[in-house]
């Protein structure tokens, strides 16, 4: 079990060697690398982190210990702190959790030899870049395949930043000498851009094509571009990602000052994390949670997560204007075959898509410690659905949900040490009405995987959108399920 520090105290780095402090100021936005008081001395190593959440004393043990204080604005499971830090705001993700969070989670945690963290749905690699801060081997995958390049393309800035700013330079300086070319864009993008603003994306995108060398600092100069088509595009992008054609922004930045403007922010971040970072440990792979088949049997001692949430959020489609800028797909029916079937069924589109039948996934066997109470759910949903005009699956979106996840545990269990901690930053649900409890659930399939203990430890309250709809007293959260073993 990971134990919890009794102070602050930091530990020198596992080789001994000296901690590269950056030569000039780094980020207004990000806390400056805090200098050692003293250095611990105990048998025990501390994980030592080069940005600071806070400097308070551990309280309690992160395992067990929920905060009674804990107030409803707490953020810390939603990505949109990480906006504000380096890496990590070269592209706004839909879902996600606090990146000084999850450093705080690694600095509290004692362990007598080297900590390897595990997140099997990185998304855009929040847990693996807090990791690589800390000093920490860390390891993620994700299942789908646009957003895991995104993930891997930022664990590249240890590359040159000289290399980097040529390649960018090469091709905004060519973007200029394009003719632009239009005509073949798919809908949605002719929709969420104005004619100037696309052809000088399209500009851009050819020059990157005509330059691309297909080495990191080329992938690095793709993200760059990818990072502008959300602030130079017209169209107004929903909370949750998913774009708004019909609703119009006043002043999108036009498209070669915004290349130009991240280039900028690229190379200022890459220079943070090269000088405070002591080792590029990280790796990202595109593989399922179901069967984490990239990651060795018992090597991992901390999971640090958020899977889907199931709620009918439809991940694929939070990228589709990226993917339809650069011809992975051109109309929302592609999102299926190119995204949706590799991610796990947490949206009525995808079980529909993939014709699911009730009684066959609740024939799961994996379903046993949590069968009874999520047929009832189930079936309450299946006759709901017939009363309400868009009669979405709800019935089988769920049944498929706890299936793949109650997957998701039994590799996890395979993939972990003996006596490993997992953490699922979670939510429950209530759709149509109808509650479900997705910690306890999940935590009884962890348990029946193989894991000792499950605790959950609430974060914040999350009940406004089914306040029409819901049927019981029981307010939706969402928190942190600690699992033990």
């Amino acid at each position: 079990m990971l134990a919890t520090a009794s102070s602050r105290s930091i530990a020198p780095p596992p080789d001994g060697g000296t901690i590269v402090r950056a030569s000039h100021h780094p980020p207004a936005c990000y806390p400056a690398p805090s200098t050692p008081a003293a250095l611990d001395k105990s048998s025990q190593p501390v994980v030592h982190c080069m940005t600071a959440m806070n400097t308070e004393p551990a309280q309690s043990s992160f395992l067990h210990e929920g905060r009674a204080d804990t107030k409803p604005s707490d953020t810390t499971s939603t990505f949109v702190n990480n906006m504000r830090l380096p890496i990590h705001r070269w592209f706004r993700y839909s879902a996600g959790f606090s990146a000084q969070w999850v450093s705080q989670v690694l600095r509290d945690a004692r362990t007598p030899r080297p900590l390897t963290l595990f997140d099997p749905f990185v998304g855009s690699g929040t847990t693996v870049l807090a990791g690589e801060e800390c000093g920490v081997n860390s390891l993620g995958i994700e299942a789908h395949p646009f957003v895991a390049r995104i993930a891997t393309a930022k664990l590249l800035w240890n590359e040159s930043i000289e290399s980097f700013k040529r390649s960018a330079g090469h091709v905004l300086d060519s973007a200029g000498r394009v003719a632009p070319d239009t005509e073949d864009y798919p809908t949605l993008i002719r929709k969420s851009y104005s004619e100037g603003a696309l052809a000088q994306l399209d500009r851009l995108r050819t020059a990157w094509l005509r330059h691309n060398e297909r080495t990191p600092v080329s992938e690095l100069t793709w993200l760059a571009l990818l990072a502008i088509l959300r602030p130079t595009a017209s169209a107004g992008t929903a909370p949750w990602q998913y774009v708004l054609p019909n609703k119009r922004k006043k002043h999108p930045v036009p498209p070669f000052e915004a290349f130009a403007a991240q280039v900028a922010i690229m190379s200022e971040d890459m220079y943070y994390f090269q000088s405070v970072v002591h080792e590029h440990s990280g790796a990202i792979f595109q593989d399922d949670a179901r069967t984490c088949s990239a990651i060795e049997d018992s090597t991992i001692d901390l999971v640090i997560t958020s899977p889907p949430y199931a709620n009918n959020y439809d991940y694929a489609d939070a990228t589709r204007l990226e993917m339809s800028f650069f011809g992975e797909v051109d109309r929302w029916a592609d999102l299926h075959a190119a995204v949706r079937r590799h991610l796990i069924r947490s949206c009525s589109q995808h079980v529909t898509a993939d014709r699911v039948a009730l009684p066959t996934v609740l024939n799961d066997k994996g379903l046993g410690p949590i069968i009874q109470e999520l047929s009832q759910a189930c079936h309450e949903l299946e006759k709901r659905r017939l009363r309400r005009s868009g009669r979405k699956s709800y019935h089988t979106m769920v049944a498929a949900y706890f299936s793949d996840l109650a997957k998701v545990w039994t590799s996890l269990r395979r993939v972990c040490k003996p006596g490993a901690t997992v953490c699922f930053v979670v939510g429950d649900s209530a759709p149509y009405g109808v509650h479900v409890p997705v910690e306890t659930w999940l935590g009884e399939l962890a348990i029946s995987a193989g894991f000792n203990s499950y605790h959950f430890e609430k974060t914040r309250d999350r009940n406004v959108k089914w306040n029409i709809d819901r049927k019981h007293n029981v307010p939706l959260h969402e928190g942190r399920l600690w699992v033990e073993g």
